[in-house]
C-alpha cells in the first residue's frame, strides 16, 4: 500500500467520525474526500482573516480553531471549534465579509478544506453529499449561534460599538 492510499484511509476514517457523514455510505465519504484537501496548521495561524470573503469550507479533523475578533488591540475569543466540527460556512453561502478570523488554537491543528469551485462542482456531480454539507451547515450555525448568544453582549459590544 502507497503512502497516498493511506493518507486515504486514515482521512476516511477520521472524516468517518464528523457528524456530515452520518448518513453517508463508506463510498460516499471516498467521494467526498476526491474534493476536499487537508491542511496542517500551526498554533496560531489564521486560517481566514476579517474582511476576507469565505472561499472555503473547513471541516476540524484535530486540534482546535477559533472565531475571534479585535477589540482595541485585544484578541477576543467568541468560540472554539473541535474535531467533527464545520467551520466557515457563514461567509461561505452568504458571500459575505467575515466579522471574525478563524485562528488555529492547537499546535498541528488538521482540517479539511473544501474550496468553493470544488463545492459548485460537487453540487452538479454528486447532489445527495452537497446536500448533506448544506444540512451540516445549518446545525454547525445552529450550535454556533447557541454557543455565542451566551457572549452576546460582548460579541455584540464588537459588531455594533467601538470596537470595529
Amino acid at each position: 500500500m502507497t503512502r497516498g492510499e493511506t493518507d486515504q484511509i486514515k482521512l476516511s476514517q477520521l472524516l468517518s467520525h464528523q457528524y456530515l457523514c452520518e448518513s453517508l455510505t463508506v463510498g460516499e465519504v471516498q467521494t467526498l474526500l476526491d474534493y476536499l484537501t487537508f491542511h496542517e496548521f500551526d498554533k496560531g495561524a489564521i486560517l481566514s482573516a476579517i474582511g476576507d470573503i469565505g472561499d472555503a469550507l473547513y471541516f476540524v479533523i484535530q486540534g482546535e480553531i477559533a472565531l475571534t475578533f479585535d477589540d482595541h488591540g485585544h484578541e477576543n475569543e467568541i468560540v472554539r471549534a473541535g474535531s467533527g466540527e464545520m467551520l466557515g460556512e457563514m461567509s461561505f453561502f452568504d458571500k459575505q465579509p467575515r466579522s471574525v478570523r478563524l485562528v488555529a488554537k492547537a499546535e498541528g491543528t488538521q482540517a479539511l478544506k473544501l474550496s468553493r469551485i470544488k463545492y459548485k462542482r460537487l453540487k452538479v456531480e454528486h447532489p445527495y453529499i452537497a446536500l448533506n454539507i448544506v444540512e451540516h451547515a445549518i446545525i454547525s450555525l445552529d450550535r454556533l449561534f447557541r454557543r455565542v448568544s451566551t457572549s452576546y453582549a460582548q460579541f455584540s459590544h464588537y459588531l455594533y460599538g467601538t470596537g470595529k
